[in-house]
């Protein structure tokens, strides 16, 4: 079922399919969040929990001598959530464990979400619920597509991705036949610069994956009109940019507080990089904003 919110600036568009964003249309009706063409990719701005990318063989160890199993991305993304209910700037859907997630991810979690809508914002926050009587360790992460170019006549080499700050980029290596990371090998992206200007051969393998940047916003925007989007994400350790293969007429601005298991760690789901570990009967919130400009 979906839903709306809806200011005099924007209005915004979800589904209890997923739990997530389906449509960001400004008050003149531009769509800025990609619409899911399956020739180039189905997605649209799926929840990624209790991992960000990908396991190696899709299990790991776990907790004191248990398992998991999960494909990439987690276990949520395409589950019916419950309308937990709305007020007139924000919306809440949640998902809770059953006897069939517990055997992929061993935990009695919730994963409430509430979007919130200011202005042009939209304020994605996350708040993980660990109702069991033993530490639960997870990641969690957006994975926002917006329309690239955005106006007829526009190219994708029309537009930039802007750090806050200047960055040394130096991006490991994605492998996707197994959806892994190398990170001895690495892509120079940025050089003391704050200014990628997008190319689709960036993602002629698979994402530019950013583990070690300072900053904590990025716009996407094209320098001739201003339009665009900023995506703000404190608390997010890891900053994926993402568009198909085949020349996608998208990118993906994805903030995830881990990666995928790279080449130098364990199948200890604890050992991962970036994990996070709630206590027992524990919560906690993150959130990203999203910004039409």
């Amino acid at each position: 079922m979906q839903y709306f919110l809806k200011n005099d600036k924007i209005t915004v568009k979800f589904d209890t399919l997923g739990g997530g964003i389906v449509s960001i249309k400004d008050s003149e009706g531009l769509e800025y969040l990609w619409q899911g063409d399956p020739a180039f990719w189905s997605g649209q701005a799926p929840v990624m929990f209790p991992i960000c990318g990908s396991i190696r063989d899709k299990k790991a160890v776990i907790g004191d001598g248990l398992s998991c199993t999960m494909e990439r991305h987690g276990i949520v993304r395409k589950l019916e959530f419950t309308y937990v209910g709305q007020t007139d700037d924000s919306i809440t859907f949640s998902i809770r464990s059953n006897e069939e997630l517990k055997s992929r991810f061993p935990y009695d979690f919730e994963l409430q979400i509430t979007y919130m809508l200011k202005d042009k914002t939209i304020t994605t926050s996350f708040n993980v619920f660990n109702r069991n009587s033993i530490p639960m360790p997870f990641f969690i992460g957006g994975h926002p597509g917006f329309n690239c170019p955005l106006l007829p006549g526009e190219k994708f080499e029309d537009y930039i991705v802007e750090f806050e700050k200047p960055e040394v980029a130096l991006c490991p290596e994605s492998i996707p036949a197994t959806g892994l990371i190398n990170v001895d090998n690495r892509l120079p992206v940025l050089n003391n610069e704050s200014v990628l200007p997008l190319k689709h051969s960036y993602f002629s393998v698979d994402a530019l994956i950013f583990d070690q940047l300072k900053s904590r916003s990025v716009k996407l925007t094209n320098p001739g009109t201003g339009k665009g989007i900023k995506v703000d994400f404190e608390g997010f350790d890891y900053f994926i940019l993402w568009s198909s293969s085949n020349n996608g007429p998208f990118v993906a601005l994805e903030p995830w507080t881990g990666i995928s298991t790279c080449n130098d760690e364990s199948d200890i789901f604890e050992e991962k990089r970036g994990v996070k570990i709630l206590p027992p009967n524990q919560s906690t919130v993150l959130a990203f904003d999203i910004t039409i400009l």
